[in-house]
């Protein structure tokens, strides 16, 4: 379905009425209510690549309007708004340097109009990376060495298990090299910052500002601790699978996506896509297979495995990081009661009186919704020990029933099995956990230089048809069945374990959950990206539908979720979908693959926007493929965008577009200051898939486009090749960057 006036009123809670909290999604929270006004749109929108019922041409002038289009490698804002650099890769940040591809961002006030702002790195990539190493950092790295010794590799594959190889070999000393500045640019980071009288925002470079990165403790002692059940597995002296020897203590963070920002003034850095460098799958005792199950990898367009030639342990990647950006001392904590999956945002409940609670996804095709709730309550929502709370609790999984209730599902022993159908899931696919005999380990640290990493189908159960399902259920009866250990080692390997925990006791698939925000009634508003499937699994199809029941569908949709009895702990709730991703002609909003989401003091929604760098601005020429079925229309949509939705007054429920980023990036991190005059965004991997733009080249190409009235049309669009952003000038290496936005004459 499409949003409708109403429900995006229902949407922020009650239209005129709504209460709004300034400072929402990553900044910290001001619970005082601010007077409601009368909405106005501030700004003009800004033109797009396609037909927008809100941009200001009708039907009849669209084909004229939209027939050629220029894309822009900036950030481009409306008319009256600018932008200005806090931080690119690559500045100097405490006794490091400012990482990789920036993403959450959090401004925590310290003072008037200075404070910390957090910032997650969360990953490398691989061609503008390497190819602007030398010419940003100032040091070069043995790239073509290496490449060139895979490259006689006997299997075929640019592949090598570095953690197997003498510590003297030429070769793992060089990858050595190579993961250890990857792993310096991926976690995060705290600065300060300050805004001067002239307007402009600097940096004051405090004595907490600092980095947290991928090798924290690997040299210099700053390993990060944990809590919560998960460590009974990290202090095994012995089991089926790696073990690290370090007990809890935890070499660095890496994957940093999204994260939240409690009232207390803590910082959530959420862990995503650590399976890109360390193995994911663990035994049933929640132990980790061995660093060659991730081998290092080097080619021209990738760089994946950088915690193979470490030796890290698989199982301590994959959690929510707290850190408090004012302790200089603090390098994070991982909360293992909040699970072990590839965590995007955190969303933060706490209220006086009752129980915490904290909601996050995992960012994958078929992955859930989660959960966790303290055991005990709250009882000042700003004091610092309630940091405490993380520490004991239950982690639940969302099933969303068709019928738009739900209920919570305890992640525990005695929890009974029961996943889904795979007929119910797009891609027909639901991996399970395998019994603890049938997973006994057989590898030893060092095997054989150049085997591949274990794939989800092998180390799982890969059930495709119903009856399987069946046969599962009667095999095992209780979570539990599937794990081992004493009770709290159980407990640690359910949650070191989660994703597929959660798929064996039913919890539902859904379509890449990203940003899970809180809205002041305590409603539960969640941005699903996409809902394809792939490889490892995709959402269930009587949930997750088109604007014409069409499945499975690309574009994304918002989701409310309202617990029964407004209480933070319940075990029910109802759920509604309020927005759909899509053409307007074909019922969807004009946006594709919403991501993150945030919320003004007057209850209006930001949101960006996070298509794959590989659809950015994709020919499009026919409208089916060559079975006659709808062909991909992602590229229509242009670079990755910024929208505002207001909430109240005529234009309530509609999608007016403020921003586009720059060539190949994707905007992340949207936060205001407290009183909202400044926007700090995070301008993530411009330039990813074609690196430095050379001598401003540029592409032409066409694009079948449709008007609002669904009249399809031919669009000429020029395309710049790579980025040159933020210098923007010829042959400038493109990096990730920090901004500001204000309005214009503020600086």
């Amino acid at each position: 379905m499409s949003i409708t006036r109403r429900n995006f009123l229902l949407f922020m809670g009650g239209g005129a009425s709504a209460i709004a909290l300034s400072s929402l999604g990553g900044c910290i929270k001001n619970p005082s209510p601010a007077p409601v006004e009368k909405a106005k749109l501030a700004f003009k929108p800004i033109k797009g690549p396609i037909p927008l019922e809100t941009a200001g041409f009708k039907p009849e002038q669209q084909k004229e309007q939209y027939s050629t289009y220029e894309v822009v490698d900036d950030l481009v804002l409306p008319e009256g708004y600018q932008y200005q650099i806090i931080a690119a890769w690559g500045d100097k940040v405490g006794d490091s340097r400012f990482g990789y591809n920036n993403d959450y961002l959090s401004f925590v006030p310290t003072g008037e109009n200075e404070g910390y702002l957090s910032v997650n790195f969360e990953y490398i990539s691989a061609i503008p990376w390497m190819q602007t190493y030398e010419q940003v950092i100032g040091k070069s790295l043995p790239f073509e060495e290496v490449k060139a010794a895979l490259k006689n590799n006997s299997s075929g594959k640019n592949e090598i298990n570095a953690f197997a190889l003498p510590d003297h070999d030429p070769i793992k000393v060089k990858i050595r090299q190579i993961s250890q500045e990857a792993l310096l640019d991926q976690g995060l980071g705290v600065i300060s910052i300050r805004k001067t009288a002239d307007g402009k925002w600097e940096r004051s470079n405090s004595q907490n500002d600092r980095r947290i990165s991928g090798i924290s403790g690997l040299n210099d002692g700053r390993y990060l601790k944990a809590t919560g059940p998960a460590v009974a597995v990290f202090r095994r002296q012995q089991g089926q699978g790696y073990i690290d020897k370090l007990g809890d203590r935890i070499i660095g963070s890496f994957g940093n996506c999204a994260g939240g920002t409690t009232p207390w003034g803590t910082v959530l850095s959420a862990e995503e896509n650590f399976q890109s460098q360390v193995p994911e799958p663990v035994y049933a005792d929640g132990t980790s297979l061995v660093p060659g199950k991730r081998p290092f990898a080097l080619d021209d367009e990738e760089l994946y495995g950088q915690g193979n030639v470490f030796g890290l342990a698989g199982n301590k990647y994959g959690w929510i990081v707290e850190v408090d950006p004012a302790n200089p001392n603090d390098y994070g904590t991982k909360h293992t009661w909040l699970g072990r999956y590839r965590h995007e945002a955190v969303g933060v409940r706490v209220e006086a009186g009752k129980p915490l609670a904290f909601y996050s996804g995992c960012d994958r095709r078929g992955g859930h919704v989660y959960k966790f709730v303290s055991s005990d309550k709250v009882q000042d929502p700003k004091n610092r020990a309630n940091s405490q709370l993380l520490t004991e609790g239950m982690l639940y999984a969302a099933k969303f029933n068709p019928d738009g209730t739900g209920r919570w599902i305890p992640l525990k022993a005695d929890t009974p099995i029961d996943p889904d159908l795979p007929s119910h899931v797009a891609g027909n696919l639901i991996p399970l956990p395998k019994s603890p005999q049938a997973i006994t380990s057989k590898d030893s640290d060092k095997q054989t230089l150049f085997k591949l990493p274990e794939s989800v189908e092998s180390f799982y159960f890969p059930m495709t048809k119903d009856e399987e399902i069946g046969q599962y259920k009667q095999k095992f009866q209780k979570l539990g069945d599937l794990y081992a250990g004493n009770a709290q080692e159980k407990q640690g390997a359910i949650l070191i374990d989660a994703h597929y925990a959660a798929n064996a006791v039913g919890a539902t698939c859904t379509g890449r959950p990203e940003d899970t925000e809180i809205a002041p009634n305590g409603d539960l508003y969640i941005s699903f990206t996409s809902g394809s499937p792939d490889r490892e699994g995709g959402p269930d199809i009587r949930i997750f539908k088109g604007p014409k029941a069409e499945t499975p569908y690309e574009y994304g949709w918002v989701m409310r979720l309202t617990e029964d009895g407004n209480d933070p702990a319940a075990l029910t709730f109802r759920w509604q979908m309020l927005a759909t991703g899509g053409e307007p002609a074909a019922g969807g909003m004009g946006f594709a693959n919403p991501d993150n989401l945030l919320l003004d003091k007057n209850g209006n929604v930001w949101m960006v926007t996070d298509t794959s760098t590989g659809k950015l601005n994709k020919a499009v020429k026919n409208r089916t493929d060559d079975d006659g079925k709808p062909a991909a229309i992602s590229g229509l949509f242009g670079n990755n965008t910024i929208w505002f939705i207001p909430t109240k007054g005529e234009d309530a429920g509609k999608a007016f577009l403020f921003g586009t980023g720059p060539m190949e990036c994707e905007v992340t991190g949207p936060c205001f200051t407290s009183d909202e005059q400044t926007m700090f965004l995070a301008i993530q991997h411009p330039g990813e898939a074609n690196g430095t733009r050379k001598n401003q080249a540029l592409e032409t190409r066409e694009f079948l486009i449709a008007t609002t009235t669904g009249e399809e049309f031919v669009q000429t669009r020029q395309v710049p090749i790579g980025s040159n952003w933020p210098s923007k000038t010829t042959d400038a290496p493109p990096k990730p960057a920090v901004v500001a936005v204000v309005k214009a004459g503020s600086i």
